[in-house]
């Protein structure tokens, strides 16, 4: 450990190359450090707090350095003290909620609030405004809570008072939200509560009322360091230059190649545009990298480089040229989750890699069943950071209980769970009620809800809701011998209108949720595919014992899935990225907005850049959505990558499309004999409720077995039963 009393500069710099040096070194004023993917940012910033200290002679209570994360903020304050053997008590090191918030507390008279505000979170937030809208009589159904939520979040991050919104009002929806936004501010304050956007916005706007408080903040930090600069969003730039108006010792580090944060208000623009802020400001490239070989580096920027918003930088490395990414091309998503598997055990017996080398990316978490399912069944230990299990999640394990009550009426603690899901009105007391009666008699929860009008302490219009909720399930238990366990899935979920639940609510949470129910139908249908007996009874035997104890999942050596977005930051010695289609990486809404269509292109270099060895890029030519196959082309993204460095992973046998996705043979029957049976017919016009509008393009079978294939504007080809699909003809 360095001894930071007898410390001279040229052993804080000795280890750091040319750039990095010279970034450290560099005189005071404003400094934009362009950090690119495994070029050492962290290092750089920690060091430069060292020479701040050691040739400058700066105080540490002088010094405010920022970060996104506590872990970052505790690694930057760990590393400190390996560098350093001084005291760090008066350093300002945290993040962006953490310190303002403290400013917040310090500084309570200028703000009308007390130094004992309440943060709510996210969940509070959403109580608090539906309350508000009750007050108000605006229907929740109408207006969705959530999108409110998340507009407001929005409207404060931009830094938009309900008094500006006001004159920016279009529609009737702009009214309501004017009204709750107002409303909200009011019951925050009456409150004294303040959520995770005041934490930031509340200092911008007291800094901007009282400059006598800004000023004393200036004196304050002499320098100020901030780390992922380029995840900062309006508010938060603003923050960084009221604070270095003054003194304009601001030190940023950041990638704009690396922003993919836009979607919870990050704004590139901001480290794009900072000489426009700080005139005359000293600007560093990073460009050696340290992690990546020459070609996964060449690679990455054959792809980031077609991004018309970014600093030119060309990432370059000493390590040897290493082998070129594999492009691997699966019949489906379960084929693709194979091939990944294969191709981890070529890797450790080839290469003695371990599991724990390896990561498994995907643009959104439904994608994880399938690639999960494979390394259950090939005994691979794994883990997921950023999500649960797929069979753990909330919305599958709700799903299920419905499936395990229809097969075991006796299976009180499944009924349990889903009693109130989706809400119907069955709160505590009503439930403590049926428990009492289902204990007294001795009998099954099922039982007592059929029974539920020997309960007089239960209101009639309760006991009406209850009883039909306990019919359902004796009607689906009927249905088990008049459909297959997949088409009673699909019927089960319309009644139940979990889609119609999330696709109503529309929010990011509703809609991964959406995302994994769909893939719940999907993985019935799968096992429906490839089963002797596709019953109800042997998938829950099958769905119990792989979300049962795993022998194999010991976590300090295991395969680690997870998101794209969650891995910024990580490395890895092999990484696959998974689901490389148009429609899903990118993402289809992406193409319509070219920065969220270029957000999307940082996020595959993010990706690519994880690795150090080794990349597997895959891609499915049909991926099951809602039990239904669907062709795909392969992700813009692939195309772009230099040809010289990307091998195509040719398979031994020949691929065989899976029944579901073969073209169907087109039978079309007479019009006028048709008219008698059912008015759809190849070429008509239909409307779906979920998948929107359509053209019929096969016919296949009659009567309560015929099934169709739609041609849909938005999502593609669908194969749909007929008697369930619900199709309203245009």
């Amino acid at each position: 450990m360095l001894d930071g009393r007898n410390l001279n500069t040229d052993q804080i710099v000795d280890s750091l190359n040319d750039v990095q040096r010279a970034a450290v070194q560099s005189a005071p004023g404003p400094i934009l450090v362009l950090a690119g993917a495994g070029s050492g940012k962290t290092r750089v910033l920690i060091h430069r707090i060292a020479f701040l200290m050691v040739h400058f002679q700066v105080l540490p209570e002088k010094i405010l350095a920022v970060t996104f994360t506590n872990k970052a903020a505790n690694e930057m304050k760990s590393r400190l003290k390996n560098l350093l053997n001084t005291d760090f008590h008066h350093l300002w090191v945290g993040t962006f909620h953490s310190i303002f918030s403290r400013i917040l507390r310090r500084e309570s008279a200028y703000t009308g609030f007390g130094r004992n505000f309440v943060i709510y979170d996210s969940d509070d937030q959403l109580r608090i405004i539906k309350k508000i809208m009750d007050e108000l009589h605006y229907s929740q159904k109408e207006h969705n809570p959530r999108m409110i939520r998340g507009r407001i979040s929005r409207l404060k991050n931009e830094m938009i008072s309900p008094d500006v919104f006001k004159e920016r009002i279009e529609d009737f929806f702009d009214e309501v939200l004017y009204k709750v936004y107002l409303y909200y501010i009011g019951f925050l304050k009456s409150n004294n509560g303040m959520d995770f956007d005041d934490l930031i916005t509340m200092p911008v706007k007291m800094f901007r009322e009282h400059p006598q408080v800004l000023e004393k903040y200036q004196t304050l930090f002499e320098h100020i360091l901030v780390d992922e600069f380029q995840d900062t969003n309006i508010a938060q730039n603003e923050l960084v230059v009221q604070l270095g108006a003054v003194h304009r010792n601001v030190f940023l580090v950041g990638d704009d190649d690396q922003s993919i944060y836009r979607w919870r208000g990050a704004e590139v623009k901001n480290i794009l545009n900072f000489e426009k802020f700080f005139p005359g400001c000293q600007t560093f490239r990073l460009e050696q990298n340290y992690r990546s070989t020459k070609n996964i580096l060449e690679a990455a920027y054959s792809v980031v480089k077609n991004n018309r918003y970014r600093k030119e930088k060309r990432l370059w490395t000493e390590k040897e040229r290493g082998e070129s990414l594999v492009l691997i091309e699966a019949v489906d998503e379960n084929d693709e989750g194979g091939k990944i598997v294969n191709r981890i055990h070529h890797e450790i017996s080839h290469n003695k890699r371990n599991f724990s080398d390896f990561v498994v990316l995907y643009r959104t978490n439904a994608q994880s069943r399938a690639i999960e399912d494979a390394l259950r069944r090939n005994a691979i230990s794994y883990i997921i950071i950023g999500g649960t299990k797929f069979y753990e999640r909330k919305e599958i394990k709700d799903f299920l209980a419905y499936l395990r009550v229809i097969d075991n009426p006796q299976d009180d603690v499944s009924l349990s769970r889903i009693l109130n899901v989706p809400a119907r009105g069955i709160g505590s007391v009503t439930q403590a009620k049926l428990q009492k009666y289902t204990a007294g008699k001795q009998i099954s929860l099922s039982q007592t809800l059929l029974e539920v009008d020997n309960i007089p302490e239960i209101s009639h219009r309760l006991r009406e809701r209850l009883k039909a909720f306990g019919k359902l399930f004796e009607k689906y238990r009927s249905l088990l011998s008049e459909l297959n366990f997949d088409e009673l899935a699909r019927v089960l979920n319309d009644e139940i209108g979990f889609l119609r639940l999330y696709k109503e609510d529309g929010s990011i949470e509703a809609m991964n949720r959406y995302d994994n129910v769909m893939e719940l139908l999907s993985a019935i249908s799968h096992f429906c595919d490839n089963r002797e007996d596709p019953s109800l009874s042997p998938f829950l035997e099958e769905v119990a014992l792989l979300t049962d104890i795993d022998t194999w999942n010991d976590q300090s050596n295991a395969v680690t899935l997870m998101t794209l977005h969650s891995a910024k930051g990580l490395e890895f010695p092999v990484v696959f990225i998974s689901g490389l289609e148009e429609g899903l990486f990118p993402l289809g809404r992406s193409k319509d907005d070219p920065e969220d269509f270029e957000e999307e292109r940082r996020l595959f270099y993010v990706g690519l850049t994880r690795a150090k060895e080794k990349v597997y890029l895959s891609w499915s030519e049909s991926r099951r959505r809602f039990t239904e196959g669907y062709y795909n082309q392969i992700s813009s993204f692939v195309d772009e990558i230099d040809p010289q460095y990307l091998e195509i992973l040719v398979p031994k046998v020949k691929r065989s499309y899976p029944s579901y996705t073969k073209p169907v043979e087109q039978v079309v029957p007479d019009h006028e004999e048709e008219s008698q049976e059912t008015p759809i017919y190849v070429g008509c016009q239909v409307y779906h409720e979920t998948f929107g509008s359509g053209k019929v393009t096969g016919i296949e079978g009659q009567g309560n077995k015929m099934k169709i294939r739609v041609k849909f504007e938005e999502v593609g080809e669908k194969k749909l039963l007929y008697r369930y699909a619900q199709l309203e003809i245009l």
